[in-house]
Formats: structure tokens, C-alpha cells, sequence
């Protein structure tokens, strides 16, 4: 059940993100699969390709999911909440002014950059 609702705020968390920066995979949905959810970098990737699957990576997705990278289940978890989240975000985005919003999104990157830098 913890997995579970690490997966729905995983998804959450990107679907914000993801509505007010234009962010969301490899940016916000790796890093969260690897630091809170104990996953290895490349099946961090592959799950993210599977969240992103429809629009994007088809081939990617395929080659990591027969190498055993990909975690179904956290893939369409964190896709269903992500979608969900994504019009929170958006809906802040166009209410909060535009400085706030590049402010925002340089502290996340310098944030997210930090801490894999510092990670072993």
C-alpha cells in the first residue's frame, strides 16, 4: 500500500509540475523513482519511457521492458495521477505571474541537480 500511494504522489507531483513547467519525466519522475522508490537508474528510465509511452518512445520503452527495466505497475500509476495533476499545475501556472513561475523552476533544477550530484 506505501508503494501504492508513493506512486499516486509521484505522479501528482509530475502532473503539477509538469502544468506549470513543462516538465515532468526525467526531470522530476527519475530522480523521485530513485531516491523514493529505491529504483536502479535504468529502471528509473524505463518506467519513465512507459509513463510517457503514448506520446513518446515507443522503441525505448520496448528495449528497456526486454531487459526486465520497467515497472508496469508504478508506470500506470504514476501515468494516471501525472495526467490528473498536470491540469492542477497548469491552472496555477496561469494564475501565478511569470517571474515566480521561471524563479520556480530554476530552484527545481538547481534543487534535483544538487542532490544527484552529491547522490553516490
Amino acid at each position: 500500500m506505501t508503494e501504492i500511494m508513493l506512486f499516486t504522489l509521484i505522479g501528482l507531483m509530475a502532473g503539477v509540475l509538469s502544468g506549470m513547467f513543462g516538465i515532468g519525466g526525467g526531470i522530476i519522475i527519475v530522480p523521485a523513482l530513485i531516491y523514493l522508490c529505491g529504483f536502479d537508474q535504468l529502471k528509473a528510465q524505463g518506467t519513465s519511457l512507459a509513463i510517457m509511452l503514448p506520446p513518446v518512445g515507443i522503441l525505448a520503452f520496448i528495449e528497456y521492458y526486454r531487459r526486465g527495466q520497467v515497472s508496469i505497475k508504478a508506470g500506470i500509476l504514476i501515468c494516471i495521477f501525472l495526467v490528473i495533476g498536470s491540469v492542477f499545475g497548469a491552472k496555477i501556472a496561469n494564475s501565478v505571474p511569470i517571474s515566480v513561475i521561471k524563479k520556480g523552476f530554476a530552484i527545481l533544477m538547481i534543487a534535483i541537480s544538487i542532490k544527484m550530484l552529491l547522490s553516490k
